[in-house]
């Protein structure tokens, strides 16, 4: 399953996540698979900032009842990295905003997604929030010339969520 939300957010809102992700702390040591390469940079959102009570509010009623919201982060992707295909998990539901998107298509950016044997390429549109089943093997690509911000939003069950 794979879905589109365009205009995700206000105007006032997606400002509100520009200016955060693009000032905010990020760390070096994430791996998309536990025998992985590092790759990228990662801000870890807590519970009670504003940003994730925003998106888990605009989340919550677009997956099963049964799904619960366990993490909440934003990748940093620099010009050229190399990014992993990988499996969020056995289960749940990904969402994944582009902060700073672009409607260029030479720039690059896209999320891969493998469905069916086919690579599809979601392009990553300015304000655009993307939904994807969290065992469907995909990657992020980088912008030709600048950073790469995506907020990511994981829900799983309980019993069978990962980090």
């Amino acid at each position: 399953m794979i879905k589109i939300y365009d205009n995700f957010l206000s105007q006032a809102q997606t400002q509100c996540v520009i200016q955060y992700a693009t000032s905010a702390p990020y760390y070096y040591g994430e791996t998309d698979t536990p025998e992985g390469p590092v790759t990228g940079l990662v801000n870890v959102i807590d519970y009670n900032h504003d940003i994730y009570r925003l998106f888990h509010d605009k989340t919550k009623t677009l997956v099963p009842e049964d799904m619960n919201l366990y993490r909440i982060y934003i990748n940093c992707f620099s010009p050229s990295e190399r990014p992993y295909f990988h499996r969020d998990g056995d289960t749940g539901v990904t969402f994944l905003y582009y902060v700073n998107g672009t409607d260029k298509l030479d720039d690059g950016g896209e999320t891969q997604i493998v469905d069916e044997g086919v690579i599809k390429g979601i392009l990553p549109l300015y304000n655009r929030m993307l939904q994807f089943d969290a065992n469907m093997l995909h990657r992020a690509t980088t912008y030709r010339n600048n950073h790469r911000f995506t907020l990511a939003v994981k829900y799983g069950r309980l019993s069978t969520t990962t980090v």
